[in-house]
C-alpha cells in the first residue's frame, strides 16, 4: 500500500458518502419520494433499473446514520489498492445485491439502502487476501473480521424491517468480484522460470488467456499502458 493511493480511496468514499448524504436532504425535503419512485420493487419489470438507485437512497436519518461508517471503513479498505478494481467490485455487488431482492424478496415492500455494498466490501476485503496470497491484505481482512463481525447477523433471517436478502446478496457479490479482480501473480513472487520443453511466456497462454483480459481491462481503467 502507497500513501497515494490510500488517500485517493479515501477521496473517493469521502465523495461517495457526500453524494449519499447530498441525496438523503434532498430526499428528506421531499417527504421521502425518491424511496418510492427509485427503490427496489420485487419483479416489476419496470422498476429492475432502480437496483443502479436504490443504494444511494435510504429510509430516513437513522438508516442513513447506521451505514455510513461501516460503508466508509469497509471502502476504504477494499479501494486502497487500486481504485478501477474497487469501482468493478461496487458495480458487481451493486447488481447481485439488487436483482436478489427484485427476484426473491417476497413480499412487495420497497427496498433502498447501501447495506447490500457493504456487505459486498466486508466479503471482498476478507476474500481478496487469501485469493491473492497477501500478508497485509490478510491483516486487513482479519482486522476488519474482528470489527464487523456483528454486521453479518444481520444478514440472517428474522431480523425485523431488515432485507437479508439485499445482504447475502451482497456477501455473494463480494466473494464473485473478489475473485474477478484477484492478482494473477501472488505479491511479492516473480516470474517463474519455463522449464525445458515446456512452452515459456511466449508460447500457448492455454487457459490464462480470459485472465489476461481481465487484466488489460484493469489497465485500462487505471490509464495504465501495458
Amino acid at each position: 500500500m502507497t500513501l497515494p493511493k490510500f488517500r485517493d480511496a479515501v477521496v473517493v468514499m469521502a465523495g461517495f458518502l457526500a453524494l449519499i448524504w447530498a441525496l438523503q436532504v434532498f430526499n428528506w425535503a421531499d417527504g421521502y419520494r425518491l424511496d418510492a419512485d427509485f427503490g427496489i420493487l420485487p419483479m416489476h419489470a419496470s422498476r429492475l433499473p432502480d437496483i443502479f438507485v436504490a443504494p444511494f437512497l435510504h429510509f430516513n436519518w437513522q438508516h442513513i446514520e447506521g451505514n455510513s461508517v461501516p460503508l466508509f471503513v469497509l471502502g476504504v479498505l477494499a479501494a486502497y489498492r487500486s481504485v478501477a478494481r474497487f469501482l468493478i467490485v461496487s458495480l458487481v455487488a451493486i447488481v447481485t445485491s439488487g436483482l436478489a431482492v427484485w427476484l426473491f424478496q417476497p413480499s412487495n415492500e420497497i427496498t433502498v439502502g447501501a447495506s447490500g455494498l457493504i456487505f459486498g466490501y466486508f466479503a471482498y476485503v476478507l476474500v481478496r487476501g487469501f485469493l491473492d496470497r497477501n500478508m497485509v491484505d490478510i491483516g486487513v481482512a482479519v482486522v476488519a473480521g474482528v470489527l464487523y463481525w456483528t454486521i453479518l447477523q444481520v444478514a440472517l433471517p428474522g431480523t425485523p424491517g431488515v432485507s437479508w436478502i439485499d445482504h447475502l446478496g451482497g456477501l455473494f457479490g463480494g466473494v464473485l468480484a473478489a475473485w474477478v479482480v484477484r492478482s494473477r501473480t501472488p505479491v511479492g513472487a516473480g516470474p517463474r522460470p519455463a522449464a525445458a520443453g515446456v512452452a515459456g511466456p511466449a508460447g500457448p497462454a492455454g487457459g490464462r488467456a480470459e485472465d489476461k483480459a481481465i487484466e488489460d481491462l484493469l489497465r485500462e481503467i487505471e490509464g495504465k499502458r501495458p
